[in-house]
């Protein structure tokens, strides 16, 4: 079987505007949870968010092309861009017909779709632009992906809830090692800061008031975010041929569905998903060092994970060190398993495992090692990324150090 690595990382958050800003503020413990801006005072009960504050489209794309891009595409065709100058790829005709676009999104266009309800219910506007469906198509970033870098390769767009970005980058992992592309651009994107979108979320209540504190006792709900991250895949041969910088190797993937509530997650669903990473991989349990986790901070979520962990790892979860950045760049929804995944990798190659921010003491059936509030030195060699969606759509990645 061909094995597959990472080469190239790039990212837009709340923590910045591209990976490194992001790895650098996690290893610092830094929050990019504030107050949200951008919506009347009173409209909303939600009151903190983790946007990408810093974020000036005009500085990244001209005008006119604007016209085109909902935020959620803005996101990812900035994060495709520094990831493949950080993998020093030229994407040259040949290259580009053998590499593949899989992106995830749960809620993609919001912010296109809410204005264009705006223009029709309360402006009662009768016409609108040609570009409204090319904007707020669901696979609308893939595609423009696609178009900017020439690439003729597979293209796909996920939608698995939170869950989106990391059935993408297993998606492209198998289609990297069953021949069908040489190299991959994979990730998600999201941008849900819209008022429907945010009036939907105050209406399930799992909104925390003041910050987002995984696996505490005082908990009080995930905090949502933005962003887009995208990863560089490449076949091990097809990196070292070219002399590629190799961050980690992208080792397993697992996946499976609770086929139970539609928002209550199960232990039994994720721990066949953590299982079926490590399956893949060809690991056992023990060699996991480091599990990057789902880690909402809701009050369902974060027992539940505890003990999906604690039924695959047995004894050895005790030793294993947890955390959850969720608790920093938020919630991000589709795209946030894509960010988790580079935190993920950058841990394993610096030998730094971030923290989980804001946390205060360990919640009922809340006891493993959370690695609270300060990132820890200490060098794993393998590791799972977590993934569990509403829906019970659970995937999870198994990233191991790269060795020759």
């Amino acid at each position: 079987m061909r094995r597959v690595v990472i080469t190239g990382l790039g990212a837009v958050s709340a923590l910045g505007m591209t990976a490194r800003d992001l790895w650098q503020n996690l290893c610092a413990g830094q929050s990019g949870i504030a107050p949200l801006e951008g919506f009347p005072d009173g409209n909303l009960r939600i009151r903190v968010a983790a946007q990408a504050r810093s974020y000036q489209p005009e500085a990244h794309f001209d005008p006119k092309r604007l016209d085109l891009l909902d935020r959620f595409s803005q996101f990812a065709l900035i994060a495709a861009r520094e990831a493949l100058a950080d993998a020093g790829l030229q994407l040259e005709p040949e290259v580009a017909s053998r590499t593949a676009v899989v992106m995830g999104a749960g809620m993609a266009a919001k912010t296109t779709e809410d204005e264009a309800y705006r223009q029709l219910y309360a402006l009662g506007q009768k016409s609108f632009s040609p570009y409204l469906v090319p904007r707020a198509m669901a696979n609308a970033a893939t595609s423009q992906m696609t178009i900017e870098f020439g690439i003729t390769g597979p293209g796909l767009t996920v939608s698995t809830a939170c869950a989106a970005s990391n059935h993408a980058i297993g998606l492209a992992l198998g289609m990297l090692r069953a021949g069908q592309a040489e190299v991959a651009l994979a990730g998600g994107s999201e941008a849900p800061f819209a008022m429907a979108a945010l009036k939907s979320w105050e209406a399930v209540r799992v909104i925390a008031p003041d910050t987002c504190r995984p696996f505490s006792s005082d908990r009080k709900g995930m905090v949502l975010g933005e962003g887009a991250g995208v990863i560089v895949l490449e076949t091990e041969e097809r990196a070292r041929a070219r002399g590629a910088t190799i961050y980690a190797e992208l080792a397993g993937f697992g996946m499976s569905s609770d086929a139970g509530h539609i928002t209550l997650p199960t232990e039994t669903g994720a721990a066949r998903a953590m299982q079926a990473a490590l399956d893949d991989a060809r690991l056992d349990a023990a060699a996991i060092g480091y599990v990057n986790a789902h880690g909402t901070g809701t009050v369902a979520n974060d027992p539940t994970e505890t003990r999906a962990i604690r039924q695959v790892f047995g004894a050895h979860a005790s030793r294993l060190a947890v955390s959850s950045t969720k608790s920093m760049h938020g919630h991000a929804l589709g795209a946030s398993g894509a960010l988790e995944f580079i935190a993920t990798a950058l841990a394993l190659r610096d030998g730094i495992l971030p923290p989980t921010a804001n946390f205060t003491s360990p919640g009922d059936g809340c006891d493993l090692d959370y690695i609270p509030n300060a990132a820890r030195r200490a060098q794993v060699e393998a590791a799972l990324s977590n993934s569990f969606a509403f829906g019970g759509l659970n995937a999870v990645l198994c990233l191991r150090r790269y060795q020759k």
